[in-house]
């Protein structure tokens, strides 16, 4: 289980996104990651930096069959991190919500 605690890269809204479309495959395409988080490749691109330099995605370029094609997974630190922020996330979402009271006899 990993240890809940706020991770500020992966909480941007777009990187947070991008690590949970990886989260349950082995990669997605660059294209398939873009399309599902509707930004620009450019957009994309600067996160995945980020994510890359935190250790979080492995990029892997490919030509196959004349193209070039680019592959997004997440790292075992990756998953780390995005798990153990998600796991903080339901931890304060637990202390915000409505809590039934006991009433008194």
């Amino acid at each position: 289980m990993p240890r809940p605690i706020f991770d500020p890269v992966v909480h941007e809204p777009h990187r947070l996104q991008i690590c949970a479309l990886l989260a349950p495959t082995p990669g997605l395409p660059f294209a398939t990651l873009r399309d599902e988080v509707g930004i620009s490749d450019s957009a994309l691109s600067k996160h995945l930096r980020s994510l890359e330099a935190e250790g979080y995605v492995a990029i892997l370029r490919e030509a196959t069959d004349g193209r070039r094609t680019t592959r997004v997974s997440l790292t075992p630190a990756g998953r780390e991190a995005v798990c153990g922020h998600v796991s903080e996330l339901q931890r304060l979402a637990r202390l915000v919500s409505p809590r039934p009271r006991a009433t008194a006899p």
